[in-house]
């Protein structure tokens, strides 16, 4: 077996090998200006779909967005784009994807599945917890490819007890006296999240809380060690999955039989109570339902197992899932009716969060088995609807909540005057269908207009 150190370098050298590779080198500049006239544009703030809108972009900047009273003088080089019953959205994004892990075990690099993201509309991801080397060289080539390559935030590794439970992408902690030393290294790479994993304790995650949010870092968590509640109470910014929730709002009395995981009751004080304070703290809570209905719960559905979207993805990657199934032991939870059940309470969760006024991220772990990059995102959206959230509230999470937890909601998010043009032009209003999501005219990323047909084509088939 390869050694987990042999493989990340092994995915570096590769990057850095393929940075002059002219096969996914998609060459184009932002043209001078560009104008998307008479289309309805999504406000994630008000979650309406406003008409007769004309969006003028120059350079990767959005200049203006008006409507049909107000007077714009378009410029004679301008490129036209007929927005007459289209719909824009602001480009989405992944708060939770890898670009390195599991990838760089499947034998594929970054870089040749960005434009799958981008395909889908994805804009902007955040990988979320990864081996910064590698991750930086993976956003170094979306920064430079920006006809093919979403934007890519980078995150540190995970922060874990010693030794991590992910050897390869976490890093062990044992005292807290620590944390400001290994921040101080994280942050000259350049990182826009810290992310605390699954065996870390409260007095380091703490520690690593009061010290990121010094430095103005945003932090986030895969809980396991550190209780919900004492995270909550301590300053966390977001909790990553819903397990970091829904594992802590399980009655001590309650009894660990066969399902038992399917039958919980969240009008219990304990959840109320988690509930509240994560109210009251405004903590973001970003539920990645595809991860957990895609590869943890029910990876043998054949409607999951054989989903569309993973045809796009290369062979490497899908002929690798299953290996990593096995590794891992899922599907997990028993018989599927005990799994179709828990993962209904999982979304049963979701929707009692959003309804409590919870703000919820967008994001779905991909690319981990059965998590294809783009089409997951798609996937995730219509599974927040379906836990309740109304079409517009799960389009502002995959879009302005997202964009504030990477503290970027002054340059992503919505379309507006003064931000990135990271627009999807559809075909059908995503308000009346969420799937329609999917139906994609064009993409535009930073200005530059990308046609999803010729993205996929840049993505190897092997």
């Amino acid at each position: 077996m390869v050694s987990m150190t042999h493989c990340v370098q092994a995915s570096v050298l590769w990057l850095v090998l393929g940075l002059n590779c002219p096969a996914l080198t998609h060459a184009a500049d932002p043209v001078k200006s560009l104008v998307i006239e008479n289309c309805s544009v999504f406000d994630p703030e008000s979650g309406m779909m406003l008409a007769g809108r004309t969006v003028l972009i120059r350079g990767d900047k959005i200049v203006s967005v008006t409507g049909h009273s107000e007077k714009l003088d378009v410029p004679a080089e301008a490129t036209r784009i007929d927005g007459k019953g289209k719909f824009a959205l602001p480009g989405l994004i992944d708060a939770h994807t890898h670009s390195v892990h599991v990838l760089d075990y499947a034998r594929v690099t970054g870089d040749e599945v960005l434009p799958l993201y981008l395909a889908a509309g994805v804009t902007s991801i955040r990988s979320t917890g990864e081996e910064i080397v590698a991750a930086t060289l993976v956003a170094r080539w979306a920064m430079t490819h920006p006809a093919s390559s979403p934007r890519v935030f980078t995150c540190s590794p995970l922060l874990d007890a010693d030794p991590p439970i992910h050897r390869d992408i976490g890093r062990g902690i044992t005292d807290p006296a620590q944390v400001p030393g290994i921040l101080d290294e994280l942050q000259r790479w350049n990182i826009s999240t810290v992310k605390i994993y699954a065996g870390t304790g409260r007095p380091i995650g703490k520690a690593i809380i009061e010290e990121g949010h010094r430095r103005g870092l945003f932090i986030t968590a895969h809980l396991g060690a550190y209780s919900a509640q004492h995270a909550v109470e301590d300053g966390i910014d977001c909790l990553e999955h819903i397990w970091s929730v829904y594992n802590y709002v399980i009655p001590s009395d309650v009894k660990r039989e066969p399902g038992y995981r399917g039958r919980l009751d969240f009008s219990t004080t304990l959840c109320e109570s988690l509930i509240a304070d994560l109210v009251k703290k405004k903590t973001y809570v970003d539920p990645t339902l595809a991860v957990f209905r895609n590869m943890i719960l029910l990876p043998d559905v054949p409607e999951i197992k054989d989903h569309p979207d993973h045809a796009l993805v290369p062979k490497r990657l899908r002929d690798f899932w299953p290996v990593y199934l096995k590794r891992t032991g899922c599907p997990q939870g028993g018989a599927l009716e005990d799994r179709r059940r828990e993962f209904a309470k999982f979304q049963e969760l979701t929707g009692k969060l959003y309804r409590a006024g919870v703000p919820l991220l967008a994001g779905t772990d991909s690319p981990e088995p059965q998590c294809p990059p783009g089409g997951s995102m798609h996937q995730e959206l219509e599974m927040l609807v379906e836990s309740g959230l109304p079409p517009a509230a799960a389009l502002k999470a995959a879009t302005m909540n997202n964009a504030t937890a990477l503290q970027q909601q002054e340059h992503l998010g919505s379309i507006a005057a003064g931000k990135l043009a990271d627009i999807l032009l559809l075909t059908a209003n995503p308000l009346d269908d969420i799937r329609n999501t999917r139906k994609i005219e064009v993409v535009i990323r930073g200005g530059i207009v990308c046609q999803p047909a010729e993205l996929l084509k840049l993505v190897p088939k092997e």
